[in-house]
């Protein structure tokens, strides 16, 4: 049972103001915090969920974002900002707030704090437009009630690529858009690899919280070795392309279609291939086909136009029988479903889809889905399509990100190493008072599910890291209000034993191994007080990640808080092949700006509202316009 010394790393307090603009003026600093309760209770009023199935509308303002500028000085200490709802902004070393800006989803009741009605709007009844599943954003958890975390790995990157199409095309993302385990698990980092006969590394490591310095923040890596392509199992793929109407724009179908030429390109004379479509009726475009005859695909591919309706439930069930005709014992057997997830003819039910893909994926054939396109993604389908289908799910915005998936990464794409692969982390409750993980929000599991081999979890491909971060309060820091309350039936159960004060246990099976028992491998940490300044890149970059994803997903994004996390990210870049993690730093930007204009945008929609005849605010006090209410909740 290895022992792990963590080493870590903290910013630098630098109680400096931030660079960035400020908007608001005087007139507004002195409105009550009762006048915001008001407003959010308004904009709650005002929105109406997408539907039954808890899906949510995406809306986002799709305007071009302004140049914005930032000083690359030392990181500075935004406390003062992040405090946010819930409590008074705590100076350096101060407790924050029990919940504060990012203990869950706080002031975050309404769906417009993504912008207003846009390119990615939609209908309330969800016919047409963007759907992304909603998010639970859930707390603090109190260690003495319930002192672990129980989850299954996610190794999906949709949520990055889609909310860096979304930032690029001028709009802020809507909440449940920020997958934040999504945006973790885009980038690389330096992991041990495998131990003994385990298929994967765990690295552990802990720093102060760079936006509350009074926490502390662990990082658990985990990382398997890439395969090189020529050692990897031979590939039994099934292209199931959407070639329906709504794929014609050049980001759809043509680009899917690039992609998939590349990825022709690097397989070998082991492979095959077959193309099934999609559109009115589900048909075989191409048996399947030795890869050694690559002319012949990719001229099947480049016969493909877009027109007709979409069966998708029909094209599944081809594919799929395609794959198990041409099954390969023991090795790659998978789907690859491009689609903008819009299935409206046959099976389009949601849960019927996934019953669908469930019932399939017994063959032992996986899926990987690949969304494409602006304005009529529906996320939520594509990601728990993967999910039940034991495999992955990426959006592809640009030829750089297919080459990235499909070329780079083609042996996590599509080689798995380990199969339903559960984590659960114990804190020891005599020095860790409240603890909380950041993101996996759909991807929790019951404590008992754990140890029950027969609950489906995530799987993890050859060359894929896995990251999770959480957010712990030390006992002796306060915490106001602390509710006592546990998320699961079995909470009292859990036991912390040492050494350390955090145990990390894995389940996972083997990927050819059958209904095996699961395996169970275990890891201890102690905190040693490393601070973020001194921490490794790897710790440092993915904090800032992380809180550039729970900036996003507050409910009114602040452009100082991007600007003040912009450093950290800059000086932790490392070893970047490939310039991902310098394209990070694009993001921050357009998150900048986008948060900018949208609050100088509030005030102007506010001055002008006072302008008119009959004054809207009275004493900074009194808003009687539900509109002018919810600028002035951006402003507050």
């Amino acid at each position: 049972m290895p022992f792990l010394k963590l080493s870590g790393l903290t910013s630098t307090v630098n109680p400096g103001s931030s660079s960035s603009p400020k908007t608001r003026s005087s007139r507004l600093s002195s409105l009550p915090l009762s006048l915001v309760a008001i407003a959010g209770f308004l904009v709650a009023c005002r929105t109406e969920p997408a539907d039954k199935e808890g899906l949510i509308v995406a809306s986002t303002d799709s305007r071009a974002v302004s140049e914005s500028s930032f000083d690359s000085q030392s990181f500075n200490n935004v406390i003062g900002i992040a405090g946010g709802a819930g409590g008074a902004a705590a100076g350096p070393g101060s407790p924050g707030p029990v919940m504060g800006k990012y203990g869950g989803r706080v002031g975050s009741l309404g769906y417009l704090g993504g912008g207003r009605q846009g390119l990615y709007g939609m209908s309330a009844d969800g016919a047409g437009g963007e759907v992304y599943g909603e998010l639970d954003l859930r707390g603090f958890i109190p260690t003495q009630a319930d002192s672990r975390r129980t989850f299954a790995v996610d190794v999906d990157t949709a949520g990055y690529s889609n909310v860096r199409r979304i930032l690029r095309d001028g709009g802020l993302p809507p909440v449940d858009a920020v997958r934040l385990e999504e945006m973790l698990n885009y980038f690389r980092y330096q992991d041990a690899p495998e131990q003994g006969s385990d298929p994967f590394g765990v690295t552990i490591e802990l720093a102060d919280c760079p936006w509350n310095p009074a926490h502390r923040l662990a990082r658990v890596g985990i990382s398997s070795q890439a395969i090189p392509q020529g050692y990897r199992q031979s590939a039994n793929l099934v292209f199931l392309l959407d070639v329906s109407g709504s794929m014609r724009s050049a980001d759809k179908l043509p680009l899917l279609k690039q992609s998939l030429h590349m990825l022709c390109q690097n397989l070998n004379g082991r492979d095959s291939v077959a193309i099934v479509v999609y559109a009115g009726a589900a048909g075989l475009v191409l048996p399947a086909t030795s890869c050694a005859n690559s002319d012949a695909i990719l001229a099947a591919l480049s016969r493909l136009k877009a027109g007709g309706s979409t069966a998708g439930a029909a094209g599944i069930q081809l594919a799929y029988a395609q794959a198990r005709e041409h099954f390969i014992p023991g090795g790659i057997n998978r789907v690859i479903l491009a689609t903008d997830g819009d299935f409206n003819v046959g099976v389009s039910n949601r849960d019927e889809l996934i019953k669908m893909i469930q019932k399939e994926a017994e063959s032992g054939v996986s899926l990987t889905t690949l969304g494409f396109g602006t304005g009529n993604l529906k996320d939520a389908t594509l990601e728990q399509l993967a999910d039940k289908g034991n495999g992955n799910y990426a959006y592809i915005d640009s030829i750089s990100e297919a080459r990235k998936v499909l070329v780079e990464e083609l042996g996590a794409t599509l080689e798995t190493v380990a199969k339903d692969v559960k984590i659960q982390v114990t804190f020891d409750p005599t020095r860790i008072l409240a603890h909380r993980l950041l993101g996996y929000e759909n991807r929790m599991l019951a404590h008992a599910d754990f140890e029950d081999d027969k609950k489906d979890a995530g799987e993890i491909g050859a060359g894929h890291g896995v990251t999770a971060l959480f957010e712990l309060v030390p006992v002796g820091v306060e915490m106001p209000g602390l509710e006592d309350r546990e998320d699961d039936p079995d909470a009292a159960q859990g036991h912390f034993e040492g050494p350390g004060m955090m145990r990390v246990d894995l389940r996972y099976k083997r990927p050819a191994g059958g209904d095996e028992s699961s395996l169970l491998t275990s890891f201890h940490a102690e905190d040693t007080g490393s601070v973020m300044m001194t921490a490794t890149d790897d710790l440092r970059f993915a904090a800032a990640v992380a809180w550039f994803a729970e900036e996003l997903r507050s409910s009114t994004p602040d452009p100082e808080v991007f600007a003040t996390l912009r450093p950290l990210a800059a000086s932790s870049l490392g070893e970047d092949p490939g310039g991902w993690r310098a394209g990070f730093l694009e993001m921050v930007d357009l998150a900048q700006g986008a948060a900018q204009r949208k609050l100088e945008e509030a005030e102007a929609r506010v001055d002008e509202a006072e302008s008119e005849e009959g004054l809207i605010i009275e004493n900074a006090m009194h808003c009687t316009r539900p509109d002018v209410a919810l600028d002035l909740s951006v402003l507050k």
